[in-house]
């Protein structure tokens, strides 16, 4: 029930009893009730007086005694107002329509049944779906960008998180954790005590405090190339593509092509809508903070630890677009440091091979472009336009608008910046493995010692699995088919075959994953185009990139064996597998058998979805790795987070990725580097393999994997750890 409803009502139930109270007898039993009630609703009134709306909610919750709607009752009320509004919504007839011709007036929603059958299936299930009329489709889409968006960045400092629903926004329900209705991991961070979670709490409302605003000349550039039809910079084409016309023929080849090529048309404009959608949110809310001061991110959590903001379409952990117009509101002198930092930033986002070079050589490349900067900032659409072609292209606009401010202004290194400066992790999943089982193979390949230059895992793994094929490729096909695969394949093996697959191994990628990853990569490059020929590459291609990942990671991979191992062990006897995080936060994974629970309505028999108390064994098993690993990279971005608020930086956090102003990126380099070493200098498995054995003493659970003799505090001095 709404707080302002339950206000009311309180306020309600005591005014009758206070009436009631004249005509009772002093000495009845109730009289002390009713004056506790009284004095609570002066208590309550002086409260909303003084604004203190938070006492006014711990109050007025302890006194309402209404129970919850049920999903049942929500769905019986909820389907009969949509069927009260398909009896009195309709149409209107269009303004030019001819005064003799009868009104076309029509339902602007439908009920009806579709039976919809998925790919490869001969059965398909028969579903209830409201159809908007076109035209309301089409005013829909003229008024999106003045719809209300709920949980808007906030104009105040958000407030601070002291429990599961108490924090964040001042009217909005907001909870510290996102469970989407798993009951035990909701009540398992209920029952936390709160001194427990007192660091989750000040690493949230650190970046919670951290004060963006929206950078007018980058929303300037984004909105002329939208108006004039999208198309640049990763922008999706506001126009959809036309139809093909249907052949004049009865040739039922031909035929066949050409409905395939309109069921492939019809599925790009779905996307194209979609993406024109999310741009017009995003667009809305720029448009909405785009005069205001600065504003602010309230974060809470995932279930397995990791922050988020809560506002959902224009936020930092969002697109290029998303990050090109947001900036500090705070801005603070570049300083020599904060000068070669942005330089070194300007050529990270321009990537594309750029910023795999050492620190000095992006600082090079950086210094060669100045004109090309100086015009993308001066003319950055009617110009060269080489930020285009950077693979962030409007975080690199942002960037070159700044660095010209900077290096033509009399003293670069006291120009003003706003811009944030970001230091990413290398394959941060595999530093987490690397660092668990002090792999010191896996940990020189992901940058967690010191090197001349940055270690490519990527590339590393493209070359293993460009000898692989090679040596197939001298094999007889006769006598090994996959010879033939090897030989197409071994000039498309690069970095960026291979990167997608290397990236989500760490979380645990299947073989059919991979094999898809691949398969889109390879798709792009158009080299074979028969379907069949490209899926028996794409497994040749898939088993042999698996191969080099299990060499070059076998600590990871041996970790990885040994958590899905106790995974299964423990879903076997139909329990959740949970643990807690360095930081205190209890993790508790949701993944349970869904049950069918039937609701008869007004206008249909719906089905909706329950979880069942029975687990999902096999699931439990595969989202443990990945799961465990996030819940240990989130620890170390809110160790990070707090820390840099201690040392006064401004900070902000996208998992992997480490944001502050240019000036301070070194401070918080070496505050990064400490977080890291202190995390892993405790002993995380010994500590997750004793809790199993506390809560589960009848089960035997295998012994931790060997580790390797690396020296975690060569992080400390390695430069390319993140860079």
């Amino acid at each position: 029930m709404p707080l302002s409803r339950r206000i009311r009502n309180f306020l309600e139930n005591t005014r009758k009893k206070k009436v009631d109270k004249e005509d009772e007898d002093e000495g009845s039993e109730s009289n002390a009730a009713i004056k506790e009630q009284e004095r609570l609703r002066k208590k309550v009134t002086n409260l909303i007086k003084k604004q203190k709306l938070p006492a006014v909610r711990q109050i007025v919750k302890g006194q309402d005694n209404t129970k919850p709607w049920g999903q049942d009752a929500k769905a019986k009320v909820g389907c009969h107002l949509i069927e009260l509004l398909m009896r009195t919504a309709y149409i209107q007839p269009p303004a030019d329509q001819l005064a003799d011709t009868p009104p076309d007036i029509r339902p602007a929603f439908l009920h009806s049944f579709k039976t919809v059958v998925k790919e490869n299936k001969k059965t398909g299930r028969r579903y209830g779906v409201i159809e908007c009329d076109p035209l309301v489709r089409k005013g829909l889409e003229r008024t999106a960008r003045h719809m209300v968006i709920p949980y808007m960045p906030m104009l105040v400092p958000p407030v601070k998180w002291t429990g599961y629903d108490r924090g964040a926004y001042l009217f909005l329900p907001s909870y510290i954790m996102r469970t989407h209705g798993a009951k035990q991991q909701r009540e398992a961070v209920k029952r936390t005590p709160t001194n427990q979670l007192e660091q989750v709490f000040e690493a949230l409302d650190t970046l919670g405090y951290t004060k963006w605003r929206i950078n007018k000349r980058v929303l300037n550039v984004v909105d002329r190339i939208w108006t004039s039809g999208g198309r640049l910079a990763d922008m999706v084409d506001r126009n959809d593509v036309p139809f093909p016309e249907k052949p004049d023929t009865e040739d039922e080849a031909l035929l066949r092509k050409w409905k395939w090529k309109v069921r492939s048309v019809k599925k790009e404009n779905r996307e194209r809508h979609s993406q024109r959608c999310d741009i017009e949110l995003k667009l809305a809310v720029a448009r909405r903070m785009k005069d205001e001061e600065g504003f602010y991110y309230p974060h809470n959590l995932d279930f397995r630890g990791r922050a988020y903001p809560m506002h959902p379409y224009l936020n930092h952990l969002g697109s290029d677009l998303c990050r090109g117009v947001l900036e500090f509101a705070e801005g603070r002198p570049l300083g020599r440091s904060g000068l070669n930092w942005l330089k070194i930033h300007l050529a990270n986002l321009f990537a594309g091979g750029v910023d795999k070079l050492s620190l000095e050589g992006r600082l090079a490349f950086t210094e060669n472009h100045l004109d090309d900067i100086f015009d993308s900032a001066d003319r950055p659409l009617e110009g060269k336009r080489w930020w285009l072609k950077a693979e962030d292209p409007f975080q690199c606009l942002a960037v070159c608008i700044d660095l010209t401010e900077a290096l033509r202004s009399s003293s670069p290194e006291t120009f003003v910046s706003h811009i944030p400066v970001h230091q990413d992790g290398s394959c941060n999943g595999l530093q987490h493995y690397a660092a668990l089982g002090r792999d010191k193979l896996g940990a020189a390949a992901v940058n967690l010692v010191a090197g001349e230059k940055p270690a490519d895992v990527y590339s590393g793994i493209a070359g293993r699995v460009l000898d692989i094929m090679r040596i197939d490729a001298q094999k007889d096909p006769s006598v090994f088919p996959d010879a033939l695969l090897a030989k197409i394949l071994v000039n498309q093996v690069d970095r960026k075959l291979v990167k997608q697959t290397v990236m989500t191994s760490v979380y645990g990628v299947t073989y059919i994953g991979a094999r898809d990853q691949i398969k889109r990569r390879l798709k792009e490059r158009g080299v074979i185009t028969d379907e069949r020929e490209l899926f028996v590459a794409s497994c040749y291609a898939a088993k042999t990139t698996l191969t080099a990942l299990g060499e070059m990671f076998q600590a990871a991979r041996a970790i990885m064996s040994w958590l899905g191992e106790c995974a299964k062990i423990i879903a076997s006897e139909n329990q959740p597998v949970s643990w807690t995080t360095p930081l205190g936060l209890p993790v508790v994974q949701p993944y349970r058998a869904l049950g069918r629970h039937l609701i008869k309505t007004s206008l249909q028999v719906l089905t909706l979805q329950r979880e069942t108390e029975k687990i999902m064994v096999k699931r439990q098993r595969t989202a443990f790795p990945p799961n465990f690993v996030h819940s240990l990279d989130g620890s170390h971005m809110m160790m990070t987070a707090i820390d840099c608020k201690k040392a006064g930086l401004t900070f902000a956090g996208v998992h992997d990725s480490y944001w502050t102003h240019a000036s301070d990126v070194d401070k918080m380099n070496k505050i990064l580097r400490e977080k890291f070493v202190e995390l892993y200098e405790k002993p995380i498995l010994e500590n997750l393999l004793e809790s199993f054995q506390q809560s589960f003493p009848a089960l035997s659970f295998p012994p931790l994997p060997e580790r390797g003799d690396f020296d975690l505090r060569d992080v400390l001095d390695s430069p390319y750890f993140f860079n």
